[in-house]
């Protein structure tokens, strides 16, 4: 027998049996006792959505009260608007600037609800358009070249000398934007959500499985522009026992499949790692230490595995009526070491890790990116870092790697010479916290702050242009925003907005 085959072997013994054991003796018995929790976290769904409506809703006014600010600072941008002069200029800026904010729906509108500039349709100029209620979010049809699009969308008035202007801007309300409304239901995998207009059929399946619904304000395009009401409703496709049992057996199923995976990958990664010509000796020392670690690895994630299923076997012999209780209350543990041996296998195969996002107080991975600190010595890095700020839900390796990035760009930017760098926090509106990198380099044009996030763009000589796209990317992720403010020969200072946890 080969190496890789006893490794596959071993650990298909290691890893599968025990699952095999304990879970086919209880997952029968779980599939008929929990109709009451499943029904507990159905009722719960329809304010999951509507909080995970109002936090799409409040990250999109963020982005257009960032963008005001933008725009206000754009000397250029401003006199056109108000004295209608430079219209090439106007009808494309609200394409660079949706890009850049992250939106699929941009419109400026003058004081008569007529569009200025559209990001998504740049044809649309002085057309009228539809300028949903100020403070809360509602649903439009944003128009294209090739048909229109469904959006949720938020609005923002802009003042300027003279003249008073709406924003509109919003996010594409499609198959993934609905599927994710429903994602925080783990017991449940029949659900989905339909849009419903004025005008359409209730939903698209039996009206007799509608779970929830949520009332939303649709703006139509007349002229003026109407508002009617919309619904999300939530509808539940198939039985309660039939989506009960495939949960279980999918639970089931998930913890085989990566629990075999993990023992192909680290059979394979071993078997390539240590197929070198060995002693008998050499052979023996290996195997043994390779045998303890990865018993020692497998055993921290199945032990716990082994508990819960005792415990539920236990529950069901004594108290059956408690035992959708307790496996709400175990639940967290499955995953969790279920997770542990995902992770046990990604590290085996070198894979990268995934997104962690959490509370992360962002002073201190500041602290750590500037150890050491960055450039060589005839650069002053300053920072200047508010205390008690609120952490951001980011990811924190995700956020320093933003932070190396703007730093590193903040020295090349000074050419070998003298110069200064300063990195600051502090409050931002809304509830955010910005981080600021600016330096005394020498700057960039108009056109270079245009084109500085995009990919494979770059002024210095041997970059990849990489970075700043990279930068924008994680920032937009993490569901914030990203701004330049440069001159030619007075130095660049970058802007991120992150909320707050």
């Amino acid at each position: 027998m080969t190496f890789r085959t006893r490794l596959l072997a071993g650990f298909g013994v290691v890893v599968l049996v025990p699952l095999v054991v304990f879970g086919l003796g209880i997952r029968r018995e779980m599939s008929g006792r929990l109709a009451a929790e499943y029904e507990r976290r159905v009722g719960t769904l329809a304010e999951i959505v509507s909080a995970d409506i109002v936090r799409q809703s409040d990250a999109i006014a963020a982005r257009l009260n960032a963008l005001k600010g933008v725009i206000a600072a754009n000397g250029r941008l401003r006199a056109a608007l108000i004295q209608g002069g430079d219209r090439g200029y106007v009808l494309d800026y609200a394409g660079d600037a949706m890009g850049l904010t992250g939106l699929d729906f941009l419109q400026i509108l003058d004081n008569e609800g007529h569009v200025v500039s559209s990001g998504h349709f740049r044809n649309e100029f002085d057309r009228p358009g539809a300028v949903p209620p100020l403070g809360g979010p509602a649903l439009v049809n944003g128009p294209t070249a090739e048909g229109s699009f469904l959006a949720l969308v938020r609005s923002d008035t802009l003042s300027l000398p003279g003249k008073r202007f709406s924003l509109v801007g919003g996010v594409r309300v499609d198959s993934l934007f609905l599927a994710r409304l429903v994602r925080a239901s783990r017991i449940v995998r029949e659900l989905s959500v339909h849009v419903v207009l004025p005008g359409d059929t209730a939903t698209a399946g039996d009206a007799a499985q509608i779970v929830a619904e949520v009332a939303l304000p649709y703006v139509g395009l007349e002229d003026p522009p109407r508002t009617y009401p919309a619904r999300l409703v939530i509808t539940r496709s198939e039985s309660l026992l039939g989506a009960l049992r495939r949960n279980v057996n999918t639970w089931f199923a998930v913890a085989v499949l990566v629990s075999a995976l993990l023992a192909v990958l680290i059979a394979g990664w071993l078997s390539t790692r240590f197929s070198r010509p060995m002693t008998e000796m050499e052979r023996r020392v290996v195997m043994g230490d390779l045998a303890r670690q990865v018993n020692h690895d497998i055993k921290n994630g199945l032990g716990p595995l082994r508990n819960v299923f005792r415990h539920f076997t236990q529950v069901a012999e004594k108290e059956p009526a408690n035992l959708p209780k307790v496996f709400s209350e175990r639940q967290g543990t499955v995953e969790s070491s279920i997770a542990y041996l995902e992770t046990l296998a990604a590290n085996y195969a070198r894979l990268y890790p995934q997104s962690n996002e959490q509370p992360t107080d962002i002073n201190a991975v500041v602290r750590e990116a500037l150890r050491p600190p960055p450039g060589p010595e005839n650069v002053d890095l300053l920072a200047e870092l508010l205390d008690h700020l609120p952490p951001v839900r980011v990811d924190a390796l995700a956020l320093r790697r933003v932070i190396q990035n703007l730093l590193g760009n903040a020295v090349d930017s000074l050419d070998g010479k003298p110069g200064t760098v300063t990195i600051a926090t502090e409050r931002g509106p809304n509830g955010t916290v910005r981080l600021l990198v600016s330096d005394t380099g020498r700057g960039m044009s108009k056109a270079e702050v245009d084109r500085a996030v995009d990919d494979f763009y770059t002024t210095k000589k041997g970059g990849t242009g990489l970075g700043l796209s990279i930068v924008r990317r994680l920032v937009l992720d993490a569901h914030g925003t990203l701004r330049v403010d440069s001159h030619p020969g007075k130095g660049s200072k970058f802007i991120v907005e992150l909320p707050s946890a």
